[in-house]
């Protein structure tokens, strides 16, 4: 790529091109009736490694959340970076409320007096004086209540625990409230070659947000690595998806997904992994977006970094897969 850095919106917080997801490194935790919320057993090792190498492959952007393995995904992540922290971009999400001790996501508190709350736990666990990016992560909250929490943020920033903040929300017009606060830089949401996101690009491309995008290789499904009906790990979030996951069912990855991916894959793998390509189509879609797969081992943290040598994809490209898509 020309530039392997983006700046987040208009914070002048300058990034890698490609973020880290820290959803899977959190390990297994479960909502209250038990069903999983992470993507199965993890090795602390291991994930300390991949972190590594990816701040040696020039990855210098990770996101995290306190729910991710009520709290663990952040404790991994704060001993993964020590000494290198100053050197990295750390964003992280408040909102849901967990038991650390059962692993248990418990509930959600909007209430502004939680928030700060959260950020205290947050910087304990991640071992920091300070959170680059804090987000929102109760994506359906009420309007006039996250105006409030805006209000909160920009205390934090005020006060040195935040340097900016921004919404994990698919609705354009809930980041909207958010994006009228003076340092809200971004908005988390949804975005692959499979799931379009043009309203969400178009409020970050009026309001110069940072488009930080989610579930870039569609769970897993943009990998390659997954076959129809093939079973899950009990403990991933995937054997039993809840109804916001699509291209899921508890006999594994839906066909008619795994179709479409196949139809891409001439066009997304020109010179690259399948992976590697559906990263460089999120590139070509957008200048705001910064793409952060996820990730549990070395190997799939060299696999994602290599994107970042490879670039976006052509207008060319890009059009075809539009018209594959039918779109």
């Amino acid at each position: 790529m020309e530039t392997n850095f983006r700046t987040l919106g208009r914070s002048g917080i300058d990034v890698s091109a490609l973020g880290f997801g820290c959803w899977a490194i959190g390990g297994e935790w479960t909502d209250p009736d038990g069903q999983p919320l992470g993507w199965g057993r993890v090795d602390d090792e291991e994930s300390v490694r991949a972190v590594r190498r990816a701040l040696d492959l020039g990855v210098t952007f990770f996101d995290t959340a306190d729910t991710y393995g009520a709290g663990h995904s952040e404790r991994v992540l704060g001993r993964a970076l020590g000494k290198r922290r100053a050197d990295v971009v750390v964003a992280t999400k408040w909102g849901n409320v967990f038991d650390e001790e059962t692993r248990t996501l418990t509930g959600g508190d909007d209430s502004p007096a939680y928030a700060r709350r959260a950020l205290t736990a947050s910087l304990r666990r991640l071992d920091t004086d300070w959170v680059d990016l804090y987000q929102l992560h109760l994506s359906e909250a009420d309007p006039e209540r996250a105006a409030e929490l805006r209000d909160v943020c920009e205390e934090f920033v005020r006060e040195g625990l935040v340097r900016a903040y921004a919404w994990s929300t698919d609705d354009p017009a809930r980041a909207a409230v958010f994006a009228e606060g003076a340092h809200c830089t971004a908005v988390q949401h949804r975005l692959n070659v499979l799931q379009d996101a043009p309203e969400m690009l178009a409020l970050c491309a009026e309001a110069d947000l940072a488009s930080i995008n989610r579930s870039p290789l569609a769970m897993g499904l943009l990998t390659g690595k997954r076959a129809a009906g093939e079973a899950l790990e009990a403990g991933d979030i995937r054997s039993a998806p809840p109804a916001w996951l699509p291209g899921f069912s508890a006999e594994g990855a839906d066909a008619e997904w795994l179709k479409r991916v196949d139809a891409l894959r001439e066009v997304l793998t020109s010179g690259r992994t399948l992976a590697q390509g559906a990263l460089a189509w999120i590139w070509a879609r957008s200048p705001h977006t910064v793409p952060i797969p996820g990730f549990r081992t070395v190997a799939q943290a060299e696999e994602n970094a290599g994107a970042l040598a490879q670039g976006p994809l052509s207008g060319e490209q890009l059009a075809e897969v539009d018209g594959i898509l039918g779109r």
